[in-house]
């Protein structure tokens, strides 16, 4: 039993060194990359969560004509059925589900990063969405913001991207 756990222990060591070197070596292509600034300027994103979320879109700013066309494929956008009189809204099952789940991580990771992030996902709280569904929603601003700044060769303001809406005018009485 011994001689075995020690194996098992070298097995474990060397997978640990390789996830180590692997991690080294992606950080080190990342910051390589020409969108890495601008990536890393969003809260939330570090340089390996940046770099598997550049992995799943790639780098071709022509990929995703419109912020949606990313929105959809990352799975972010819900899913609007209408037939008659009924209508329902529910999350999307087909994505890219590596996507989803990293951007599961960065909504997650900006709610203590941004204070617009946090009073975005507060807000959804309070109309009543679910946390997923919150952070779903938070993910998917965040998305458009990416596509805005990656198409536009611009870092991260805080202070666009959540600036506070105005109001609607209310209509005039006739």
């Amino acid at each position: 039993m011994g001689h075995q756990t020690l194996a098992l222990l070298a097995q474990l060591e060397a997978a640990c060194k390789a996830c180590d070197e692997l991690a080294s070596a992606t950080e080190e292509l990342f910051l390589q990359h020409p969108d890495a600034e601008i990536i890393t300027s969003f809260p939330g994103l570090a340089v390996l969560t940046g770099a598997r979320l550049l992995a799943e879109i790639g780098d071709d700013h022509t990929r995703f004509d419109t912020a949606r066309d990313l929105k959809a494929y990352a799975g972010s956008a819900p899913v609007t059925r209408e037939s008659g009189k009924s209508r329902r809204v529910s999350h999307r099952r087909i994505k890219n589900s590596r996507l989803a789940a990293t951007g599961r991580h960065w909504a997650f990771a900006a709610l203590t990063a941004s204070t617009g992030a946090h009073d975005h996902y507060n807000r959804r709280r309070e109309t009543g969405d679910r946390y997923y569904a919150a952070l779903r929603n938070l993910f998917n601003r965040m998305l458009g913001q990416l596509h805005r700044c990656l198409t536009t060769h611009q870092k991260f303001d805080e202070a666009i991207a959540f600036a506070p809406q105005k109001p609607a005018p209310l209509a005039a009485a006739a």
